[in-house]
């Protein structure tokens, strides 16, 4: 538009003010389009396979039930229903597996019969794609150089979004079969199942950071914050969740051998309903791949047996460890023959109080272990949480696995009809509460006896001296001594760390230098830096030590603890000023003026006059030469006999 504004202009001028105006305008209005495609471009493959993956997570969950439904159906001697009729129960199959209620319309009565029971087998697989759909679609780089990750909120709207349109069409194929979804579970089970599986797959994906799960729980009441958050609230959640993963365990391989043992007793039962509910290979395959997905479902039933509240076999029929009435007319089930016998219970019977029992221990186990931290090699332990805090800490797992095996009693139950089949298994809230009581009852004096155990064994063992060297690596009074290779005491470090014990050759000799490490030194310690400096001032000015500006000296206060690590715990010391008092003895003005004037060959020992016997030491004549002076008249004084100006400086 601009070439033919410009091309109009230059045919006549009457024109001109006006279009250029408008080509003006249009320029300045006309939005620019690179940051919003840089953004779409940014985003939109991000979202695309993030839809694309929830999609074929529901696609491929639904695709391994409808394989499963059609061999049976294949094989079946009675295909009366058709491949239709195969595809709607595993729609109906595959919205059971998220928890949506059904509702069978084909009974003999005609009235609509509700199915509720959630097999927890089937549940697993669902949320598994879900998870990995989501994880695997924030496309997390595996090193620092790789394209950034895509954005959590993007991956999580993408996923669930994919995987609710999938459902929603299964949904509605499925209402025109026998078995219907019942539609406020479907607007409710479905949208749960994807969001929670999908949150995890991306939290995971994302390193699992700790703030969105932080941000979670301010819904929390406020002393249960007070136990959440702080300083070391990862490490206060963290214990509480390995502590409720470990008591669920415990609950769930109890409620396992609980079932396997009554099952075991009932063996004739159990067999005798297995061949009579059906006739044909493929109708008992079909049965035994139900009782596969429901083992699940029975280990919490006995596990809610064995801590009181025990199930439910239909409205008014209670089945607990002191009483046991099952309705009389259930149907022929393997796993309902393992159902107690009717009437009062017996020893056999409170004997299965044992797994909440070994439940709360195992919580307070975890609880304790996450109390006392780690002591270090040689060192005591040490206390991360008060008492105060450890019990808050034990109180919060038993709120934690409260509340998580509600949730799986509510889902392991349900309707299997109407009137006395309203209700099958564990109440939800009774679960819950006797979970919650029976691992605070028994974690809390085991998290708090375990850790004043576990602070005591791991004081008591930092304390101890070893038999060889009463100071490998500790002083007399137990503190950890440096062992390193420029620090103090760095010579007993390296004469243990050469495998050579030190030991002290007389008894009493050990028991002094261990209470007090200073006494066995007293000579040497004794004599001040100038002195020690004078001693070995001939072996230093053959080495060249002298001239580097330092000194060895000995440290004071070095902590010694046996005999041979004092054979020459010396370090290099920073220098002192050389113009401050004392700067005149003899080491220092060799360094300071010999070598500079001769730094030609090093002078022999024997050059350098020293102390003689039985006399105090006298300072050399400058220049420390055995030539005589010259520059002063033999009639006149000497004006510096002790050497100690500089000499004046050359003309």
């Amino acid at each position: 538009m601009g070439d033919t504004a410009e091309v109009r202009l230059l045919r006549g001028e009457s024109g001109w003010h006006w279009q250029h105006g408008v080509v003006t305008l249009m320029t300045a209005r006309r939005p620019s389009l690179a940051p919003l495609l840089t953004r779409m471009r940014d985003r939109e493959p991000g979202l695309a396979a993030s839809l694309l993956a929830g999609a074929v997570a529901a696609g491929l969950g639904f695709a391994s039930y409808a394989a499963l439904l059609m061999v049976l159906w294949v094989s079946s001697p009675y295909p009366d229903s058709g491949p239709a009729g195969a595809l709607h129960v595993a729609a109906g199959l595959w919205l059971l597996a998220h928890g949506v209620e059904l509702v069978r319309t084909d009974t003999l009565s005609g009235t609509p019969m509700p199915v509720g029971v959630t097999p927890l087998l089937l549940l697993a697989l669902p949320v598994w794609r879900v998870y990995r759909a989501a994880r695997d679609a924030v496309d997390a780089p595996e090193d620092a150089d790789g394209p950034p990750p895509v954005p959590a909120r993007t991956v999580w709207t993408g996923v669930v979004l994919g995987y609710l349109g999938v459902g929603g069409a299964i949904a509605l194929y499925c209402s025109g079969g026998e078995l219907r979804p019942a539609w406020p579970w479907v607007t409710a089970c479905l949208p749960l199942v994807a969001a929670g599986s999908a949150a995890a797959g991306v939290w995971s994906a994302y390193g699992r950071p700790r703030e969105p799960v932080l941000r979670a729980l301010t819904v929390l009441p406020g002393p249960v914050q007070r136990v959440v958050f702080g300083a070391d609230a990862r490490a206060r959640v963290g214990t509480a969740v390995r502590a409720t993963g470990a008591a669920t365990a415990v609950l769930f391989g109890g409620g396992a051998l609980v079932l396997g043992v009554s099952l075991v007793w009932h063996g004739e039962a159990a067999q005798a309903s297995f061949l009579r509910l059906t006739e044909g290979w493929t109708g008992r395959f079909a049965v035994l791949l139900l009782g596969i997905a429901l083992i699940p479902n029975a280990a919490l039933w006995a596990a809610s047996y064995a801590l009181g509240p025990g199930f439910l076999l239909g409205t008014g029929h209670g089945v607990t460890p002191f009483a046991s009435d099952p309705a009389p007319l259930l149907p022929p089930f393997p796993l309902l023959a393992a159902v107690p016998d009717p009437g009062a219970g017996t020893l056999p019977n409170w004997l299965a109080g044992l797994v909440p029992v070994a439940a709360g221990v195992m919580a307070g186990w975890f609880v304790a272990r996450g109390a006392v931290g780690q002591p270090e090699p040689g060192g005591a332990a040490t206390a991360r949480w008060p008492l105060a805090r450890t019990a808050g800490v034990m109180l919060l797992t038993a709120t934690v696995c409260a509340v998580a095996f509600a949730l799986l009693a509510e889902l392991a139950g349900g309707p299997l009809g109407v009137a006395a089949l309203a209700r099958f298994g564990p109440v939800w809230w009774q679960t819950g509460g006797a979970v919650g009581a029976w691992t605070a009852v028994f974690g809390m004096p085991v998290a708090l006896v375990v850790r004043a155990w576990r602070l005591w064994h791991g004081r008591t063992r930092g304390g101890e001296i070893p038999a060889q060297g009463a100071g490998a690596g500790r002083d007399g009074k137990g503190a950890p001594a440096d062992t390193g290779t420029g620090g103090y005491g760095s010579g007993a470090g390296q004469g243990e760390a050469a495998g050579e014990p030190a030991q002290a050759t007389d008894p009493a000799e050990a028991e002094g230098t261990a209470e007090a490490p200073g006494e066995g030194r007293d000579e040497e310690e004794g004599r001040s830096r100038e002195e020690a400096a004078r001693a070995r001032g001939q072996d230093a000015a053959q080495a060249g030590e002298a001239g580097s500006g330092r000194i060895l000296a000995r440290p004071e206060n070095v902590p010694h603890a046996t005999g041979a690590a004092e054979e020459d715990p010396y370090e290099i010391l920073p220098a002192e000023d050389p113009f401050g008092p004392g700067w005149h003895d003899d080491l220092t003005r060799a360094s300071h003026w010999t070598a500079p004037r001769e730094p030609a060959a090093p002078r022999d020992a024997s050059d350098v006059p020293g102390p003689r016997p039985g006399s105090a030491p006298t300072p050399p004549a400058w220049p420390l030469s055995p030539e005589p002076r010259t520059d002063v008249p033999a009639d006149q004084p000497d004006p510096d006999p002790d050497g100690t100006e500089p000499p004046p400086a050359p003309r």
